[in-house]
């Protein structure tokens, strides 16, 4: 399994690094969010209740949470494609581990957005949003970008492999987005919420995820809130993992 995993691994970090337009692509938004949003609402941080640091800052641990949504979500439509186009048949009839086949593409995909958030880092970097950032704890951070990439990347195939359809598989992909986003701490602290959202926020493992990155990358490092929140993501992950493949395994069985 770990030879195939690997080998279907470089299989599609090569079709990558062929087209990596995709890869950009999927970097618009959340660029937009950083550089645009964080002057509009610059002035937030003045109000009552906020530390009155630097809003884009504050964002920053947000805007990586969304760069892998957006960068993760997506990726069962290339399954799906590779299904419907018979490439996927062709890798059962081989000597091929069934859970390599999805293993490789949700690993693909974490290492992705890996490589998107650093890019969004350097920009926040550039543009003053970020001063000074620990190697040790750019690791950690990375560690949850990591994980959470996965638990999307393995929900996306997941629904891909149940759907067999890209119409509703896309529809998910962009209520996997925004709305958790929006319904999480990744923008606004918690208690300027509404309350309802405030309830929503504490079942949502985005919020436990950019409050792990935000305490690493932007307030003084506070380990349990980091463990609290990779314990939260670390079981995320592997239950959409085990779910992506249990759905493989049954839907060829």
């Amino acid at each position: 399994m770990i030879a195939d995993t690997w080998h279907l691994f470089n299989k599609y970090m090569r079709i990558t690094i062929r087209m990596p337009l995709w890869s950009l692509f999927t970097l618009i938004q959340p660029l937009i969010w950083l550089l645009i949003f964080a002057q509009l609402f610059r002035n937030f941080v003045q109000l009552p209740g906020t530390d009155g640091n630097n809003y884009m800052e504050f964002m920053i641990p947000g805007i990586l949470i969304m760069t892998v949504l957006f960068g993760s979500s997506w990726s069962g439509v290339s399954l799906l494609r590779e299904i419907t186009s018979g490439t996927v048949d062709k890798m059962l009839v081989a000597p091929v581990s069934r859970v390599a086949i999805v293993l490789s593409r949700v690993l693909h995909s974490a290492v992705q957005v890996i490589t998107q958030s650093i890019i969004i880092l350097i920009v926040a970097w550039i543009f003053g949003g970020i001063t000074t950032i620990n190697l040790f704890y750019l690791l950690l951070g990375m560690i949850i970008v990591f994980l959470l990439g996965v638990a999307f990347a393995s929900l996306s195939n997941g629904f891909a492999i149940t759907l067999q359809r890209e119409e509703p598989l896309v529809m998910i992909g962009n209520l996997m987005t925004l709305p958790l986003m929006f319904l999480s701490s990744a923008f606004v602290p918690k208690h300027f919420m509404p309350d309802w959202i405030q309830v929503i926020a504490l079942i949502n493992p985005i919020s436990y995820a950019v409050e792990a990155i935000r305490t690493v990358f932007i307030d003084t490092p506070d380990m349990a809130v980091f463990l609290k929140g990779f314990v939260i993501v670390l079981i995320f992950s592997g239950a959409a993992l085990t779910w992506a493949v249990t759905a493989f395994n049954s839907l060829r069985d």
